[in-house]
This record gives C-alpha cells, structure tokens and sequence, in this order.
C-alpha cells in the first residue's frame, strides 16, 4: 500500500512538473483569482484581518495586498511541483540564504534548534532547503485533511532525509532528539484553542497561540530561530535565517509561558509586516476569544 501511495504521488507530482512553469504559475494565478472573487467566506476574512491589522490603510490597498496574496499562493501552489527537482548543484536558481552564520553559531552550542516556521513565503522550501545547506530536520506536523494533498506533502517534505513528528504528544520525542542536537520545526502561526495556548498580541489584537515552542525552549535551553523564505521581486527567495533566541526562564512558569511565546510571536509579525503579500490571512487567526471578547 505505501509502495503505491508513493507511485501515485510521483506520478501526480511528475505530470504537474511536465507543465512549463510560466503556464502553471498563470493557470493557478487565474484559478486562485477566480477563489478570491468566488470565495466570499475567504475572501472576507482575509480582507477583515488585513483591515484590523492595518488599521492606517485604505481600503484600495487592503484590497490590492488581499489579491496580492492569493496570486502570492497561486504561485507557492504552482512552485509545489518543483520541489522534487531541487538539488545542491540547482539550488541557488531558486533561492540566497541571509544569515546563515545565526544556524552555525546556534548549532555549535549543542542543544539542538528549534525553528520557528510560519505559513510565509514559500514555507515548502525550508524541508528541501535545510538539508541541502544544514542537515535533515524533524518536523511537527498535523495531517491535512485531503489525503491526496498530504500524500503529496509527506513526500515532498521527507524526500531530503527529514522526519515528520506528529503534532500531540510528541514532547518527549522533542526532549530526546534536542538532547543529540537535531533541528526541529514547529509552524507557529496557527489559531489554537483556548486550552492549547495562550493569549499574546498580534498586529494588535489578543491572538490564542500554541505554547508547545515555548515549553520546549525552556524545558532544554535549546535556541530559537525563525527561519522565512521570502519571496523578491525577481521571483527568486531570500530564506532569511534569524539571530537566535534564547527563553526567558525566571521561575514563574505561566508568566514566562506568555513572555516567551509573546516574544516568538512578534519575530513572525515583524516579517508579515515587511511583506504583508506573503502570510496566510486567510486563516482565522484570531478565532479563539479571550473571556473579555466573547
């Protein structure tokens, strides 16, 4: 059965492959504008987010950076198919790397990395970039609801060497594999429910956040870098490597909780501000309400 899930993964991935890159980017570009204009539900909470986060803004740019974004995932889509393609003696076509020395000075400590991850840029660069530049990484991850998509997705972010953990319970496993000083990546942009997270501020407003990257980082010690593939204008990425963070460790557990958790957070703020085309504001980010909202 798995020998046939890959055959037919690789089959779906070679097709989408055959299909010049100039026509698949337009093909998607054109489908995801249709979603925009088709999709109320989506289209108006990607719009109502801009808005909330980008209160000084008129009304015509939040609309011209909303149909920025989905040409920005029409092409990530459409760029998915490559993946498989990427080598060490191609890779420099598709990206530069900013920052590198903050992996090498985090590393040489011996605590492992964890590594924030955000649904920015090209984020399905990272599994097939990080291997290539550092070495292969474990990466937390919830299954996706459409098997074929994630069938695809396992592959393309497993064909480098990494290792997929699965979201829930994996701590110990974390604690472990920090100990040997392995790289983990954990996507810590996602609305959570109230008993999985804690409230910080994003983009101004009480925003429930996972705590599991602030638990690990200050059970081990281990540093904290966030990593973002940013896309530039000549289409190419700039996968810009971050100073490493240490956690704040004070004794007061749920306070520290917060603090550090405020503190990852605000790094992806920071980048979705610089290029606001390239995050996920489709997503309810802001689902979960504090007792003082509902």
């Amino acid at each position: 059965m798995a020998v046939e899930k890959t055959k037919s993964t690789t089959v779906i991935l070679f097709a989408f492959r055959c299909i010049p890159g100039f026509l698949r980017k337009g093909l998607f570009t054109g489908l995801f504008l249709i979603f925009y204009h088709l999709g109320v539900k989506n289209r108006l909470i990607a719009l109502h987010n801009l808005q909330r986060s980008f209160p000084e803004k008129d009304a015509g740019e939040i609309i011209r950076i909303a149909k920025g974004v989905y040409r920005h995932f029409a092409i990530v889509a459409a760029e998915f198919f490559d993946m498989p393609s990427i080598t060490k003696e191609n890779i420099h076509k598709w990206l530069d790397v900013e920052g590198y020395e903050n992996y090498e000075k985090a590393i040489a400590k011996g605590k492992g990395i964890l590594s924030i991850v955000a649904h920015f840029g090209n984020w399905e660069l990272l599994p097939v970039a990080i291997p290539i530049y550092a070495k292969p990484m474990y990466i937390v991850y919830r299954p996706l609801d459409n098997p074929l998509i994630d069938n695809m997705v396992e592959y393309v972010r497993t064909m480098g060497g990494n290792s997929l953990i699965p979201k829930g319970g994996s701590g110990k496993q974390i604690m472990e594999l920090l100990k040997k000083n392995e790289i983990i990546g954990i996507l810590s942009d996602q609305n959570v429910a109230s008993y999985e997270g804690v409230f910080v501020d994003f983009f101004g407003r009480p925003a429930c956040t996972g705590v599991g990257l602030a638990v690990m980082a200050m059970r081990s010690g281990a540093p904290v870098i966030a990593v973002f593939p940013a896309r530039q204008k000549s289409g190419r990425y700039k996968v810009i490597v971050k100073p490493a963070m240490e956690s704040v460790c004070t004794g007061n557990y749920e306070a520290d909780l917060v603090f550090n958790t405020q503190r990852f957070t605000k790094v992806i703020e920071e980048i979705v501000r610089e290029y606001p085309e390239q995050w996920f504001w489709f997503h309810q980010r802001w689902k979960t309400k504090t007792c003082q909202t509902q």
